[in-house]
């Protein structure tokens, strides 16, 4: 498999702080690579950094042979990049259907007289946005909530909303930060199916933030290990979490 996204020597600095110390990693096309460690490693950062959110102190960032770094933020979803949040970003008085349109805007070709016209090309936009919103709909089992407003439903599946928003800019890489964050076993289980079905049957390759090893496990084709910004090990999530590094960063102590 070729390389998607290539991190080199990336590096990040708050002040006197250094956030992202020097970190390198290549994440492949088709393949769930997750980013673990405990907090304050930097990992978030890591996320910033190909979000565009964070301009990098030194390094490299390249997606698809393309340089990131000259890349504006606000072109980054045009790009074939879309990430989820931690902390839910949704647009809570609006309804299901609404948000996931507004994933569409990056595919929008129309002008804006156009649209305020509702021209024949802006209605037959609108109709093909609705199409594969729909298909994401369905996709992710949300029929039920289609028509509700966000701020009602429940956070495991607001969590499910912000994943089909994302999928609805029809990314390339999916960055997901913490996305069993809040959820109980039964929801984390239904999100690891959902990451899963995206990467075989959906081919998007996925980039995750996890503190949970139980999902980690189960959909990890590759895992690297951050602690206090540096890179500490990097292979299979059995490899990783066997590593004496990882060990001691997790447990304070060598086994």
């Amino acid at each position: 498999m070729s390389a998607l996204l290539v991190a080199e020597n990336l590096s990040l600095s708050f002040g006197g702080v250094r956030a992202v110390n020097g970190v390198s990693f290549e994440v492949r096309a088709g393949e769930v690579f997750t980013l673990i460690g405990p907090n304050g490693a930097g990992k978030t950062s890591v996320f910033n950094l190909i979000s565009r959110i964070y301009e990098p102190s030194s390094g490299r960032l390249y997606f698809d042979g393309k340089d990131l770094l000259a890349v504006p933020p606000h072109e980054i979803a045009r790009l074939g990049i879309a990430r989820t949040f931690q902390n839910i970003e949704l647009f809570e008085h609006a309804t299901v259907l609404s948000n996931l349109l507004i994933g569409r805007h990056r595919h929008r070709t129309t002008r804006l007289w156009q649209e305020i016209l509702f021209t024949p090309a802006a209605w037959r936009a609108e109709r093909a946005f609705r199409e594969k919103v729909e298909q994401v709909i369905d996709f992710l089992d949300l029929q039920h909530y289609r028509d509700a407003i966000v701020a009602s439903l429940p956070y495991g599946v607001r969590k499910v909303v912000e994943l089909a928003r994302a999928l609805a800019t029809e990314p390339r890489l999916l960055l997901l930060d913490e996305p069993s964050s809040g959820l109980n076993v039964e929801e984390t289980d239904d999100m690891a199916f959902w990451i899963s079905d995206i990467k075989n049957d959906l081919g998007i390759t996925v980039l995750m933030v996890e503190h949970d090893m139980r999902l980690v496990n189960r959909v990890s084709d590759r895992v690297l290990a951050l602690n206090q910004g540096e890179v500490l090990a990097l292979g299979t999530p059995k490899e990783v979490q066997s590593n004496p590094a990882v060990i001691e960063a997790y447990l304070g102590a060598a086994p």
